[in-house]
C-alpha cells in the first residue's frame, strides 16, 4: 500500500532548506527542476520515508499536478466529495508503481521494467492515466515471446486489454508448442485455458496439446489442495476438457495416451474407439474439426495432362514420391472419383517421409464423388509440413469401384502464386515397391492441396 501525506496546501510535510527557496507556494518550476527534484541523488528535495505498510512520499504541490493528469484524483480533491486529510491511503498500490505514476505525471519520463510493468499498469488503470497505460500495453508487445505469452495473455484479459490479448494469442498459434511448454502456462486460470482451446489456429498436433492440458491439470489439482487423481483432473478441467479435439488423433496416439489417462470416461473411450475404426463414423461428443494454423490463399496444383477410364483397387496403395522446392503446408489430395456414377468410396491418405519410412500425416476417411471425370477432395486432420528439397511419398488407400485415372503425366510442376508471383516448384518421381500402378506418368494422387 503507497501512503501519501500532504499538508493543508498539498505540498510535503518535509522539505530540506535549499528546497524551501527553490519551490515556493504558488512558484513556477521548471521540467528540469521537477525532474531533479524526482531524483534524489541529485538534488534533496524530497523527504522520503518508507514504512511497513507502504511508504510515505513526499512532494511539491501534489494535490494538483494528480488531480490535473488522473480522472479519479481530481474526483478525489476537487469532487462533491472530496477529502481534506492530509494523509492519503492507495490500497492496492505497489510504492513503486506508484512513483512510476508520479513521475511521469511530473516530466512524462516513462520508467517501466518487466518487474514493475504489471503493477504500473494497474495503478495507470484503476487512477485513469491512459497515456501510462499505454505507454505499458506497447512495453509488453514488444517483450513478448513465446516464454512469456500465456503470463501476458492472462494479465491482458484480466486488464481488458483486447489488442495486447489478440497479439498474445497470435503468438501462441504461430509457437503453439513453445508456448505450453513455457513455465507460465501450468499457471493460468480455467478461462484463459479455454480461451486457447476454443481457436481453431493452434500449431500442434492434438495428443501433444493433451499432454500439456494433463499437466495445467495436475498444477490445478495442487493449486486447490486436491489430490493429484484422474478423477480430480476431470473436474477442475470442466468444460475445458470437451475442447480437447480428440478425433484429429491417430487411433495409436489416442490409445497410447488419452485412452489409458483416467480422465475420460469408459463410454467416451469407447465411443472414441469406434470413431477411429468403424466407417461410416458414428456421432462422437468431441470436436472433430480440423486446428489449422495457415492464413493466405489455399493452392493446388494437378500433375496430368489427360484424364482416361478404369483404374481397379484391391487394397494395394497408390503412391507417388515427390519434393518441392520451398517450405509448404499439404492439407489434401484431390483423387479421382468412379467411372460408374455417383459413389461413396473409403480412403486412408498418408504423407510419408521416404528415407526414414516415418508417416507424418494420415486420415481414415472417405468421398463421395458424382461419376464426372474430375478431382475430389480428401484431408488430412492437420496440416502437413514438407520441407524444401527433401523426399517424401504420398499414399492414397481406396476401397471401391474402378475409378478414372491421370495419363500423360508432368515430372516438374511449377505453381505460380497470382499475386506475389512466387513460385513452387513440385518434382515427382516413381515410388518403387508396391505402388498399384501409379507412376509419374499414370495414375491416381493428381492433386496435391497446399498452403505456402
Amino acid at each position: 500500500m503507497a501512503t501519501l501525506q500532504l499538508d493543508t496546501c498539498g505540498w510535503p510535510v518535509q522539505i530540506w532548506a535549499q528546497a524551501k527557496g527553490l519551490f515556493n507556494c504558488g512558484a513556477r518550476t521548471s521540467a528540469l527542476q521537477v525532474q531533479q527534484a524526482l531524483n534524489p541523488s541529485s538534488v534533496s528535495p524530497v523527504s522520503w520515508h518508507w514504512q511497513a505498510a507502504g511508504f510515505l512520499f513526499l512532494f511539491l504541490n501534489v494535490r494538483f499536478v494528480l488531480a490535473v493528469g488522473s480522472a479519479v484524483f481530481d474526483a478525489m480533491f476537487n469532487g462533491g466529495m472530496a477529502t481534506t486529510s492530509t494523509e492519503i491511503e492507495l490500497p492496492d498500490v505497489e510504492p513503486a508503481a506508484f512513483l512510476a505514476l508520479l513521475k511521469f505525471l511530473y516530466s512524462d519520463e516513462v520508467q517501466i521494467g518487466p518487474e514493475t510493468v504489471m503493477t504500473t499498469l494497474y495503478t495507470a488503470k484503476k487512477y485513469a492515466v491512459p497515456a501510462l497505460e499505454a505507454h505499458c500495453v506497447e512495453f509488453l508487445k514488444k517483450n513478448l515471446r513465446a516464454d512469456n505469452a500465456f503470463m501476458l495473455l492472462t494479465q491482458a484479459r484480466l486488464f481488458d486489454e483486447p489488442q495486447l490479448a489478440s497479439l498474445c494469442l497470435e503468438n501462441i498459434d504461430k509457437n503453439t508448442s513453445d508456448a505450453i511448454n513455457a513455465e507460465g502456462f501450468t499457471d493460468i486460470d480455467l478461462d484463459t485455458l479455454v480461451a486457447v482451446l476454443e481457436r481453431d489456429t493452434l500449431g500442434i498436433r492434438e495428443v501433444r496439446l493433451f499432454n500439456a492440458v494433463v499437466r495445467w491439470s495436475e498444477a490445478e489439482c495442487q493449486r486447490q489442495q486436491l489430490q493429484v487423481i484422474p478423477e480430480n483432473k476431470r473436474k477442475v478441467l470442466g468444460k475445458a476438457l470437451s475442447l480437447i479435439r480428440f478425433p484429429l488423433m491417430t487411433i495409436e496416439e489416442f490409445a497410447a495416451g488419452p485412452a489409458q489417462s483416467g480422465i475420460l470416461t469408459d463410454r467416451e473411450v469407447v465411443s472414441l474407439f469406434l470413431h477411429f475404426t468403424v466407417n461410416p463414423k458414428p456421432r462422437v461428443e468431441f470436436i472433430d474439426r480440423p486446428r489449422c494454423c495457415l492464413r493466405g490463399k489455399e493452392c493446388s496444383i494437378n500433375r496430368f495432362q489427360q484424364v482416361e477410364s478404369r483404374w481397379g483397387y484391391s487394397g494395394t496403395s497408390d503412391r507417388i514420391r515427390f519434393s518441392v522446392n520451398k517450405r509448404i503446408f499439404v492439407v489434401g489430395f484431390g483423387l479421382y472419383g468412379s467411372i460408374h456414377g455417383p459413389t461413396d468410396y473409403q480412403v486412408n491418405i498418408q504423407i510419408i517421409h521416404t528415407d526414414s519410412n516415418t508417416v507424418l500425416g494420415q486420415n481414415d476417411t472417405g468421398f463421395s464423388c458424382d461419376g464426372s471425370s474430375s478431382t475430389f477432395r480428401v484431408m488430412f486432420k492437420e496440416p502437413v509440413e514438407i520441407l524444401p528439397n527433401v523426399s517424401y511419398t504420398a499414399c492414397a488407400t481406396l476401397k471401391g469401384p474402378d475409378s478414372h485415372y491421370g495419363t500423360k503425366g508432368l515430372r516438374k510442376v511449377i505453381h505460380e502464386s497470382p499475386t506475389t508471383g512466387a513460385k513452387t516448384c513440385f518434382t515427382f518421381c516413381y515410388a518403387a515397391g508396391n505402388n498399384n500402378g501409379t507412376s509419374v506418368e499414370d495414375g491416381q494422387i493428381p492433386e496435391i492441396i497446399f498452403y505456402t
